[in-house]
């Protein structure tokens, strides 16, 4: 019996680690956010700084909502997937967080570029001090965005 005890208070305190675990990095989302680089492949594909303001704002239930202007918009690129409409993005849904990759996914509910609602963007992630630097998880888009919370 004292075996059963102790191997259930084991499960017991594991589970609750692991759960507080998984909220940490979701609590640190929660927020506003600042656009402070954008980075994204120019004609030679090397990564370039983009000219850009923007925020970010995720809450601790779940939603989040993104908005970029591009200051000097460029004509558009052959990029597989739009997120912008004349240099500007906008779009809102929810996110979920996976602690264990490093990734969250942002799930589109409404968008200026249309084709975007529905869509379920995994994004990867890492947060340096009151930084959030974001990448996409797909193979086919190289890009980085530094914010900052505000």
């Amino acid at each position: 019996m004292k075996i059963l005890t102790v191997l259930s208070m084991t499960l017991l305190l594991a589970s609750i680690s692991a759960g507080q675990d998984r909220g940490d990095d979701r609590d640190r989302f929660a927020g506003a956010w600042r656009l402070v680089r954008l980075e994204q492949p120019g004609a030679d594909g090397k990564l370039r700084n983009v000219d850009c303001a923007g925020l970010f704002v995720f809450t601790r239930d779940g939603h989040a909502s993104v908005q970029v202007m591009d200051r000097s918009p460029q004509p558009s690129t052959t990029a597989p997937l739009r997120y912008s409409q004349g240099g500007y993005e906008a779009s809102w849904g929810t996110y979920s967080v996976d602690e264990r990759t490093h990734t969250f996914t942002f799930h589109i509910e409404g968008a200026l570029v249309r084709s975007l609602v529905g869509k379920h963007l995994p994004r990867s992630y890492q947060f340096s001090g009151n930084r959030l630097i974001v990448q996409s998880a797909r193979t086919d888009e190289h890009w980085s965005v530094t914010w900052e919370r505000y």
